[in-house]
């Protein structure tokens, strides 16, 4: 297991014997999250890549609530890989593909997806949680990857908590940040202006910065 996965099913959360996790998180956010995807994706048709899909329940209720989208999960750990291939088991829905083995750190990541039967082009990539518990290197690749594989409609959509020219958003967020450095100093909450030069970088530009609950955004990125 990579050093900056953090694993479902470690945390007393339930596993089911098909080997589906459970995360709480995606009980308080799943709705909101797919209120803002949908206003983005509604009506258009394509390949939407989620990174660091975890338990792979986002990616089942996002397939469900849009059968014209082919929704591709993917994860680097072993045990979130077989959660999201059980869950897309029991779901049972046509347009939600075999979950991907992906290092998002890589800076050739984009091409080992195509390479592994993976979408050659994106309508979106959706990754939720995962650049503040995880070195910066993995921003970089993400976002990287994102400029070469997003179609030049595509949209990049970065869900958490961010800060805003350098000053946490909420107090909570401080006292999560400063746990997470204490834990790890290459993890942390990420700048939103560290996080626009990247996307600078790879051709994507900062459309908006959606207010979400408990303090976190959706970041949404288009071509410059």
């Amino acid at each position: 297991m990579a050093e900056y996965v953090v694993e479902f099913g470690k945390d007393g959360g339930r596993v089911e014997a098909d080997g589906r996790l459970d995360a709480p998180a995606y009980h308080r956010n799943h709705e909101p999250i797919w209120a803002v995807l949908e206003r983005f994706l509604n009506g258009r048709r394509g390949d939407v890549l989620e990174v660091g899909s975890g338990t792979g329940q986002h990616a089942v209720h996002f397939a469900r609530h849009s059968p014209a989208v082919t929704w591709w999960p993917s994860d680097l750990n072993d045990a979130h890989l077989r959660s999201i291939a059980a869950w897309r088991e029991h779901a049972r829905l046509a347009n939600i593909c075999a979950p991907l083995r992906l290092d998002v750190s890589d800076p050739d990541w984009d091409a080992a997806m195509k390479s592994e039967g993976g979408p050659k082009e994106l309508l979106a990539l959706f990754c939720a949680n995962v650049i503040h518990i995880a070195p910066w290197r993995v921003a970089e690749g993400l976002i990287a990857g994102a400029g070469r594989a997003l179609r030049d409609d595509g949209l990049l959509f970065l869900y958490g908590p961010f800060k805003r020219d350098g000053r946490h958003t909420a107090l909570s967020n401080a006292v999560f940040d400063t746990s997470l450095r204490e834990g790890n100093p290459e993890w942390g909450v990420r700048d939103i202006a560290d996080v626009e030069k990247l996307a600078t970088a790879a051709g994507l530009a900062l459309r908006e910065a959606v207010e979400m609950p408990a303090n976190n955004l959706i970041l949404v990125f288009v071509r410059s």
